[in-house]
């Protein structure tokens, strides 16, 4: 029997690998390897500029402690690195989660949130407890911690957006030759392009969580759990089949 396929997540935009907590205690327990990385700017690497290379030099590295091939789940600003990550290195990818990043980070939308963040960062403590205070109203207490245990990066949301922004998702998505899971809470804001990013690989299964937000990952952490254990099930026997059933009864 073959080893199981390693995991790598890949976090969201401000955040770090200790948003994964939740998740790498359930995969240690069932025996899968597992790793969350920080990126350029974020975690232990804050204060690191974050460009689009340095980012995907990140994930090439957490990749390569895992073996060389993973099964890649990236959150939001995660999600849209892991889907380019993918596009260029196939060979290192088993299968491919995106959640939580399913509208095109370009336009109005994505100059509106540059502007915003940007006044928020002259703010006396760069947004701190904004960013607290909309954590915890938006995952509760206990996931608020895990979000910020390992620092939040309150210099990076210009250089993360402008990257960001400068990725073709659809394009990524189109060119990865392997089984893609696109994971959305219902309530994500990042939904707007769904359809699009679902259709722009014949090979991708969409999940929906019923009343989940952006932090699909955190809101709902047995629902995604369970589906990260199911798509790592399929990666494993590369079968890559339909675990839409898994969330039908979710609360």
């Amino acid at each position: 029997m073959s080893a199981p396929v390693p995991v790598l997540l890949v976090h969201g935009i401000r955040t770090s690998a200790s948003m994964w907590r939740v998740q790498l205690e359930d995969l240690a327990a069932d025996g899968r390897p597992a790793l969350a990385i920080d990126l350029p700017g974020h975690g232990a690497r804050i204060g690191e500029p974050f460009t689009v290379e340095a980012a995907l030099e990140a994930i090439d590295a957490g990749v390569q402690r895992l073996g060389g091939r993973v099964l890649l789940v990236g959150l939001s600003l995660g999600g849209y690195f892991s889907i380019e990550y993918a596009a260029r290195h196939p060979q290192g990818v088993a299968g491919l989660i995106a959640a939580s990043c399913s509208t095109l980070p370009r336009g109005p939308g994505l100059a509106g949130y540059r502007a915003l963040a940007g006044a928020i960062r002259r703010l006396p403590d760069k947004g701190l407890a904004i960013n607290n205070g909309m954590a915890r109203m938006a995952v509760g207490r206990q996931a608020a911690a895990d979000l910020g245990a390992g620092g939040i990066a309150l210099d990076v949301m210009d250089a993360g957006l402008r990257a960001a922004g400068s990725l073709d998702p659809l394009a990524g998505l189109a060119a990865y030759p392997g089984p893609v899971w696109i994971v959305n809470g219902s309530l994500d804001h990042f939904r707007l392009d769904e359809a699009r990013f679902v259709r722009a690989n014949p090979r991708t299964e969409h999940v929906l969580i019923p009343r989940a937000t952006h932090l699909v990952s955190l809101v709902r952490p047995r629902e995604f759990t369970s589906i990260l254990r199911r798509v790592a099930a399929a990666v494993d026997t590369e079968q890559g089949g339909d675990i839409r059933s898994i969330v039908d009864t979710a609360e």
